[in-house]
């Protein structure tokens, strides 16, 4: 396989007052593959969602490079990034973040308006519902729903417009052990499917075992950890 997305010596800082600057990451040399399941894991505050951000165009580095398919990130303007990445990026997050109004089936309408999807939306919409299980429940509200159905269909709203890429934080941190393994299965499951490429945080080693690509951030710092 080959790397959709590399960083070459990527640094991020901030200031924190008395023009002094804290570094958040060091020097990262990340690559994820192409149809593959890249993890970061990390304890809180370590910088994997620093970097994710950066990643996924949300956030510029202090310096080095983001590339993305062959292309330097760094020379998109910032209405091209935004145009990038509503085409070609999905997100999950922690928190669900549903529209409370709409049912399953109208938060997941609704992602598709806003990436101009020009296909069958209604066909993408029960196709994508169907694949996370929720085929019988796409008429339901968010809060007539378990957390992990909600997640599902954050999930499905996510991969609905095709993304090659999705960048999920702490998909699971708000989940039980029983949901959030089934989370990990259905994101093996889309890669098969789909053919996508997903990224991935998470502080729970029990996950580890799933992603094709491991690495562990601490102090600001990328380690590759080998499978074994």
């Amino acid at each position: 396989m080959s790397s959709i997305i590399r960083t070459e010596k990527v640094r991020r800082s901030f200031p924190i007052g008395n023009r002094e600057m804290l570094e958040v990451l060091k020097g990262i040399d990340f690559e994820a593959e192409e149809g593959a399941l890249t993890i970061l894991k990390g304890r809180s505050g370590s910088g994997k969602t620093t970097l994710l951000n950066i990643l996924s165009l949300l956030d510029d580095p202090t310096s080095g490079k983001v590339i993305i398919e062959s292309r330097d990130m760094h020379s998109l303007s910032l209405s091209q990034k935004e145009k990038f990445r509503r085409y070609n990026m999905g997100f999950v997050f922690q928190s669900v973040a549903l529209v409370p109004i709409m049912t399953a089936y109208e938060n997941v309408d609704f992602a598709l308006k806003l990436a101009n999807y020009t296909g069958d939306r209604d066909a993408r919409i029960r196709e994508v519902l169907s694949i996370v299980g929720l085929e019988k429940r796409m008429s339901h509200m968010p809060a007539q729903m378990s957390g992990g159905e909600q997640q599902r269909v954050a999930i499905a709203r996510a991969v609905a417009h095709k993304p090659k890429i999705i960048f999920a934080d702490e998909p699971t941190g708000a989940l039980d052990t029983a949901s959030g393994l089934a989370v990990i299965k259905l994101f093996k499951q889309l890669i098969e499917k789909e053919g996508i490429t997903i990224v991935m945080t998470t502080h729970d080693p029990n996950l580890m075992c799933f992603g094709d690509r491991v690495y562990e951030m601490e102090d600001g710092e990328l380690s590759y950890v080998p499978a074994e």
